[in-house]
C-alpha cells in the first residue's frame, strides 16, 4: 500500500492544536498483535495521510472515548517524544476535553513504559 506523502510538520509546536482524523487499528480492549499480554486501555491508531519517521502513517493515542472506536477525529493535545525509537506518538482528544500531563502519561503508560521519552505540550 502506498501512502500519499504530505509535508511532515517540523516539530510538536506545529502539530499541537491541529485537527486530525484517522483510523483505529488497535481499539480499546484489544491485545497487541505481537505481545498478547499487552491490552490497550485506550484507542490506538494512525492519522491518515501523514507519514511518520518509520515510514508508516503517524501513530496516535486517542483519548476521550469510553469504548472502542473504528475511526476518530480530534485535536492533537500533546506529543510523546520517544528517545529510544524513531517515531513520536501524537496524543489526540476527540471530545475537546483537556487532559493533565499526569492523565496522559497514565493513559499511555501501558506501552510507553518500555521506552524512554517525554511528554511535550
Amino acid at each position: 500500500m502506498k501512502f500519499k506523502k504530505e509535508p511532515r510538520p517540523e516539530g510538536p509546536d506545529e502539530i499541537i492544536g491541529k485537527r486530525v482524523k484517522g483510523k483505529i487499528d488497535r481499539p480499546m480492549g484489544s491485545r497487541h498483535p505481537e505481545y498478547p499480554e499487552l491490552i490497550y486501555p485506550v484507542n490506538y491508531g494512525y492519522v491518515e495521510g501523514v507519514v511518520a519517521a518509520d515510514g508508516e502513517e503517524q501513530d496516535v493515542y486517542v483519548l476521550g472515548a469510553d469504548g472502542p472506536l473504528e475511526a476518530f477525529e480530534g485535536t492533537v493535545i500533546a506529543v510523546y517524544r520517544r528517545y529510544n525509537d524513531m517515531e513520536d506518538k501524537w496524543i489526540v482528544s476527540i471530545d475537546g476535553r483537556e487532559f493533565s500531563d499526569e492523565e496522559i502519561l497514565e493513559a499511555i503508560r501501558f506501552q510507553e513504559r518500555y521506552f524512554r521519552g517525554e511528554l511535550i505540550r
